[in-house]
């Protein structure tokens, strides 16, 4: 799995911090969101996806590895 953020697209809101907090942060000075883990392990790729799904602005990509 590998993840990517468009900060461009991001609306601060946290839900992913909520669900992936080891893979997804938010900056404290606007609150966008900063990618800790481009390719976390597979025990936290469920939380990834769902942290994707629940993106209001769809500012996260998952990609899966070939």
């Amino acid at each position: 799995m590998k993840i990517t953020v468009d900060e461009e697209k991001c609306c601060g809101a946290g839900q992913c911090v909520l669900i992936a907090p080891e893979v997804f942060d938010q900056r404290d000075e606007d609150g966008i969101v900063a990618l800790l883990d481009a390719t976390p392990p597979a025990g936290q790729h469920d939380g990834v996806r769902e942290a994707a799904e629940v993106c209001p602005a769809a500012a996260i990509q998952v990609t899966q590895d070939t």
